[in-house]
């Protein structure tokens, strides 16, 4: 038996229509510097993390229409070490959103910049983002409408992560009231 998965229940204060996928994706660009590298001469992987946080903000700030700050950031990968002279483009794209927060997923591909050769795949992660007001409390974001099939994998695939997280930070919880 196949569930669709990708239409949220609604509530009485559930008005915001959903967004296309594409209505947020965006791709941030930006070449390695020396100033970017760690003493072994590749980028740190806190610089790549920073883009992807940025690329991925952008995308919630988009999606939700205003103000949205991290909330976590899990499987971060590294697939190849990023040099000075690459172009780094990172990708990013909600996959999924609850009711105040959003996972955004975001590929990062690297290219030499002076070579005509295709990018390459560096890097991944997922990013869970708040939205919020001008208070700082958590606002309602507008549910997202994957668009393709892999749209819609996506988005069942975040909420098994969803779901990975909160029995993680239950789990911790009970652990630490026993002590």
């Amino acid at each position: 038996m196949v569930v669709d998965m990708t239409h949220q229940a609604t509530t009485a204060d559930d008005t915001l229509p959903g967004k296309p996928t594409a209505a947020s994706r965006t791709t941030l660009s930006h070449i390695m510097t020396v100033n970017d590298t760690n003493l072994l001469g590749t980028v740190h992987g806190g610089v790549i993390m920073k883009l992807a946080d940025d690329a991925a903000g952008a995308v919630a700030g988009r999606h939700s229409e205003g103000p949205a700050v991290t909330a976590s950031m899990d499987e971060m990968a590294f697939l190849e070490p990023v040099r000075v002279g690459d172009l780094v483009h990172v990708k990013a794209q909600v996959n999924w959103t609850g009711r105040t927060s959003m996972e955004v997923g975001v590929r990062v591909m690297a290219e030499r910049w002076n070579e005509s050769t295709p990018a390459t795949q560096v890097g991944s992660a997922y990013l869970v983002f708040a939205a919020i007001d001008e208070n700082g409390k958590p606002r309602t974001v507008p549910p997202v409408v994957p668009e393709t099939e892999q749209d819609r994998r996506r988005y069942q695939e975040a909420q098994i992560r969803r779901t990975h997280r909160l029995a993680r930070r239950r789990a911790i919880k009970e652990l630490r009231a026993q002590r």
